[in-house]
């Protein structure tokens, strides 16, 4: 199975978090298979819109939603990431 991961983006209503403000705007980027290429696609949406603070692109790792057992042993889990980040 692909690791597809999923990137969007948005307004926020606070930019230290991720409540979108408005769910019918959210700009859809696109789905990836594999990270390097989403993170690629990640970069560019968040360096066009890195003057406005209000708008924040993600990328969901979305195998680790589908299967959330088949990650390696060690590997931090999404959470732990944003803990460290």
């Amino acid at each position: 199975m692909s690791k597809l991961h999923l990137v969007f983006g948005g307004r926020v209503k606070d930019p230290r978090g991720l409540e979108f403000a408005d769910l019918n705007s959210i700009d859809l980027v696109g789905l990836f298979d594999n990270y390097a290429d989403a993170e690629d696609a990640w970069r560019g949406k968040a360096q066009a819109t890195v003057d406005d603070a209000e708008m924040k692109y993600v990328v969901v790792h979305l195998h680790r939603l589908l299967e959330p057992d088949s990650e390696p042993a060690g590997t931090p889990s999404a959470a732990e990431q944003r803990s460290n980040a």
